[in-house]
């Protein structure tokens, strides 16, 4: 049996091959890392002032326990912390997928979505946690 308009679509798919998604970030991005920080740039704090109020601490954050987008839960400073170690490059933050994210204001891909860090010092002390080796909790 043979449905009119199948053929074609399926002729323009396999035409034009696979479709590049253009929300997604970059692999790096531009960083200064002589920014000044907020804070001190340690995990304790960059979960304290950051990660835990703005991003995961509450039921309806999108990184709470419940909440878990990108399979992410920062609900407790460890979690938090297992979840961005696949997130970061230690030393690197030009190329860590949660710097880029932070930093990618006003694009699709940007963390938080829809309400961005707007402190620039902010996302520095967050640049430099990862640029001194992302070192974790208590450190």
């Amino acid at each position: 049996m043979r449905w009119p308009g199948v053929a074609p679509l399926f002729v323009v798919l396999a035409i034009s091959g696979p479709v590049a998604c253009s929300d997604a970030p970059p692999s790096c991005t531009t960083v200064d890392t002589t920014c000044q920080t907020l804070y001190a740039p340690t995990f304790d704090n960059v979960y304290n002032n950051t990660l835990k109020g703005k991003c995961g601490s509450t039921d309806g954050a999108c990184h709470s326990a419940t909440g878990r987008a990108g399979g992410m839960s920062f609900d407790t400073e460890a979690n938090a912390y297992m979840a961005l170690s696949t997130r970061v490059q230690a030393g690197n933050a030009a190329c860590s997928l949660m710097i880029v994210r932070v930093t990618g204001i006003g694009q699709s891909y940007q963390m938080p979505p829809g309400d961005p860090l707007d402190n620039e010092n902010e996302r520095c002390s967050l640049i430099q946690w990862v640029q001194a080796g992302a070192p974790g909790p208590g450190q």
